[in-house]
């Protein structure tokens, strides 16, 4: 068995292969091909705290494996990440496991592909100025994956805390192409989203972070970091005027708070939501209808989305001789 640590997979990885490969797990989790039963959580409530077990078998390209994942909100105030993981890919001729994966980084890959993959299919094709909320573990995945799928030319930073913002902002000029050198910190939500065309949310807000009358027409959103059916970043009214595509249906009503509550306020029902990512990866759905709608990605992770990853990190970690073997026997 490999084992590969967050510096191994950081030398590994490539996000073009990982949104292609993230693409073909949506399409397998939307046809059928996939199983992806929905994810326990085991709460600790004295500590505001969740674990979540996420396992998957992609039957169509035969890779199976298994997330753990610790969700601990007030961690960044003691200096440790807030989301911990590991991954463990088995062998589906044998059951023996091939590789155990520092999952932190690997969810901020996966979960910028998986935005990746909806910003290529839905947003306008000639969007070029990107605002991302949040300025967290997701966000340089969530530029670096939106900029691979569209030649963009500038990314607005809001956040909360502008000493982070001006770290990220320095993290995301030092990465260079396909990110763009110029990088602008925001005052308000209202001057970033007066250019931007495409929209990341990618914090852990419980409350939506803009103004509905603030958005652009065409603008397309990928929402991605509400993860529990009373937060959302994202307020009912764009929720309710949105082309909305989420990443698994029954995930998306079971935990996402931006869909849960719309429909609790009478805004929308479950028709509203159009279809999985996976469909429109297979072309069974149009991810825009015309240049003027506003569309939404809402996704809450699931597992096919690791495992898919996974293996393009395992890959190309064997192929540069990265990772620590061991015998287990």
């Amino acid at each position: 068995m490999l084992i590969l640590t967050q510096a191994d997979v950081r030398r590994a990885a490539a996000m073009p292969e990982i949104m292609d490969a993230v693409a073909a797990g949506f399409a397998q989790l939307s046809s059928g091909q996939a199983d992806i039963p929905l994810r326990p959580h085991i709460a600790l409530p004295e500590r505001e705290a969740s674990v979540l077990v996420m396992p998957a078998y992609l039957r169509g390209d035969e890779k199976l494996g298994v997330k753990l994942l610790t969700l601990f909100p007030q961690n960044p105030a003691q200096g440790l990440p807030a989301i911990a993981a590991l991954v463990a890919l088995f062998d589906t001729t044998n059951g023996q496991p091939l590789a155990l994966l520092g999952g932190g980084l690997l969810t901020a890959l996966r979960t910028g592909a998986a935005s990746g993959v909806a910003t290529r299919l839905m947003a306008r094709r000639d969007a070029r100025t990107l605002a991302l909320f949040g300025a967290g573990a997701q966000a340089l995945a969530q530029v670096w994956a939106v900029c691979v799928a569209r030649r963009i030319e500038r990314v607005w930073l809001v956040n909360r805390t502008r000493a982070h913002a001006v770290r990220l902002a320095e993290e995301l000029r030092a990465f260079g192409p396909p990110i763009p050198a110029d990088i602008r910190i925001a005052t308000s939500a209202r001057e970033a989203l007066a250019e931007a065309e495409v929209i990341c949310c990618a914090t852990g807000a419980a409350t939506p972070l803009f103004d509905d009358d603030e958005l652009r027409p065409g603008t397309h959103i990928n929402a991605i970091g509400a993860y529990r059916a009373t937060m959302r970043e994202v307020s009912g009214a764009t929720v309710a005027r949105a082309r909305v595509i989420v990443d698994q249906r029954a995930a998306a009503w079971a935990e996402a708070g931006e869909l849960v509550l719309a429909r609790a306020e009478g805004l929308i029902d479950e028709t509203h939501v159009v279809g999985e990512l996976g469909e429109v990866v297979l072309g069974r759905l149009s991810g825009r209808v015309d240049d003027e709608q506003v569309t939404l990605f809402k996704s809450v992770g699931n597992a096919a989305q690791d495992v898919a990853a996974a293996h393009v990190i395992l890959a190309r970690a064997r192929a540069l001789g990265l990772g620590t073997a061991i015998d287990l026997s």
